[in-house]
């Protein structure tokens, strides 16, 4: 978004960057509904992923793309390392931005494994398969919350 000009526009009207604000806000809290209210099952031996890897994914861009700041840390951040005397300015700006997405995907990798021994740890607990949902739910309410009430 940053590259195109996306971001500056967003940045510069007050109106589009409080409707992306609050649709990130409310998808936010529509995510911690559904995790506080959806029924988990404490069978041990089901071993089942709630969501597939897609799912997951489309989630993850959907909650990027409604996230303002994420626009703006851009708006901000690239354009420090761009020299219009270099050349073209939108391709150094999509090379960075490439190069960030890969750093940070590289980051998430080493993350998701991480969790993933965690994970199977917490699954063997009944009692933390009972109440993650509602732990999980709150959390995404409450920051749905925080970025509907927060100033620009």
């Amino acid at each position: 978004m940053a590259v195109v000009g996306i971001s500056a526009i967003i940045a510069a009207s007050a109106t589009l960057f409080t409707v992306v604000k609050y649709l990130g806000a409310a998808y936010l809290v529509y995510l911690g509904l559904k995790d506080f209210f959806e029924k988990t099952s404490v069978d041990l031996g089901q071993g089942r992923v709630p969501i597939s890897a897609p799912q997951a994914f489309r989630q993850a861009i959907l909650a990027e793309v409604l996230n303002p700041k994420t626009a703006l840390f851009f708006l901000a951040f690239l354009p420090q390392f761009v020299a219009p005397e270099r050349g073209f300015v939108v391709m150094q700006l999509t090379i960075l931005g490439v190069v960030f997405a890969l750093i940070g995907f590289f980051s998430t990798i080493v993350f998701a494994v991480a969790a993933g021994g965690l994970g199977n740890f917490l699954r063997r607990n009944p009692a933390v398969l009972k109440w993650q949902g509602k732990v999980v739910g709150s959390i995404y309410c409450a920051l749905g919350v925080r970025l509907a009430l927060q100033e620009r």
